[in-house]
């Protein structure tokens, strides 16, 4: 049965779904939602919600709930994240599973409470320390917040790497029709690792991310690094539209990608062969959709230029790669695409 719920309600719903035992997180626009459905509808599911004292302490409940062979989730917003930044590294570093919702609002500082796309280098390049990664996914809808809440924790608990759902502040605050019937099977894992006890074993689990001989840290890194590509080879995940003929082809994510994909219909319309890619790993980005010429790439954006540069480097010179952004909690509209189109179809 479809619903109309905010998208940061659909992505708690999803959690409880996909039997999320423990949330830890604290209140910022614009993810509180997720905290405040998380308090109210997670104990009746058998769940533990808790309201740190801060971000950090948040993260690091979420460690050690992790470290237990919990499914477990936090959220936050903007300056939220970055205080969570040394736990993410943490959570990486232990090979924990952790689902990190960030709804994203304008920066740098407290900036403001409106949309942004501006933490895309800080999801996809590691905003914390040391060599790492994180499993990064961009819903554009309150439905596929909801789907892609369900699959982070199954890829977290599969590949063992933290994922984050890295959605804007319109996609959390606006509402829409989700069917929660129809979301992916909530599938679960065996967690030997755990530190839960002997369970018949001669000894404790210990989980720990301290390795003080250079040798043993340089083997789990580069242990690490080998899982870290071949997720890179499997799990590139993008959706295309009408870019079989494409002279221009428009990327852009999330939200924006909504408002792309308009402009991209009204440049048919007029005879322009615009296309549209979006990507729905920001990591691993889906290089392989970009592996067609054309003439022009247009890259849309709500920040002042971070997706782009994983774009030209996929694209590797077969074609002009351009940049379109706005900042500063102001969304483009789709006439402003629309117009950038207008302009790269007719500079020949």
């Amino acid at each position: 049965m479809k619903k109309l719920m905010k998208g940061n309600e659909a992505a708690a719903e999803a959690a409880v779904y996909a039997g999320v035992k423990c949330y830890f997180g604290y209140p910022i626009t614009p993810q509180t939602e997720i905290a405040a459905y998380m308090a109210k509808h997670l104990p009746e599911h058998g769940g533990v919600f808790l309201q740190a004292e801060s971000e950090i302490s948040a993260v690091n409940m979420a460690y050690g709930a992790a470290a237990a062979g919990m499914r477990v989730m936090t959220s936050s917003s903007g300056p939220g994240i970055s205080l969570k930044q040394e736990g993410i590294s943490f959570l990486a570093a232990a090979d924990l599973p952790c689902v990190i919702v960030n709804v994203m609002r304008g920066g740098p500082g407290l900036g403001g409470i409106q949309a942004s796309q501006a933490d895309y280098f800080q999801a996809v390049k590691g905003g914390g320390h040391g060599d790492y990664r994180l499993i990064v996914l961009a819903p554009q809808s309150a439905a596929e917040m909801a789907e892609l809440t369900v699959t982070a924790f199954e890829l977290s608990d599969e590949w063992r790497i933290p994922v984050m759902v890295l959605a804007d502040g319109m996609i959390g605050q606006m509402m829409e029709q989700v069917d929660m019937e129809h979301l992916p099977e909530a599938k679960t894992y065996e967690k030997p690792w755990a530190a839960s006890g002997r369970n018949g074993r001669s000894s404790h689990n210990v989980i720990n991310t301290l390795f003080l001989e250079p040798e043993e840290l340089e083997r789990r890194v580069l242990e690490r690094g080998e899982r870290y590509a071949r997720a890179e080879a499997e799990l590139q995940r993008w959706e295309e539209y009408r870019t079989e003929d494409a002279d221009i082809i428009v990327t852009a994510y999330g939200i924006t990608a909504r408002i792309a994909k308009a402009a991209v219909r009204r440049a048919r319309s007029n005879g322009i062969r615009a296309g549209l890619v979006r990507p729905v790993t920001l990591w691993p980005f889906p290089k392989k959709a970009f592996g067609r010429s054309c003439r022009r790439v247009l890259c849309v954006e709500m920040s002042m230029g971070q997706m782009v540069e994983d774009v030209r480097l996929a694209v590797n010179g077969r074609c002009e790669t351009e940049f379109f952004g706005r900042t500063g909690g102001v969304v483009p509209t789709e006439e402003e695409i629309y117009e950038r189109i207008k302009e790269a179809e007719s500079d020949r």
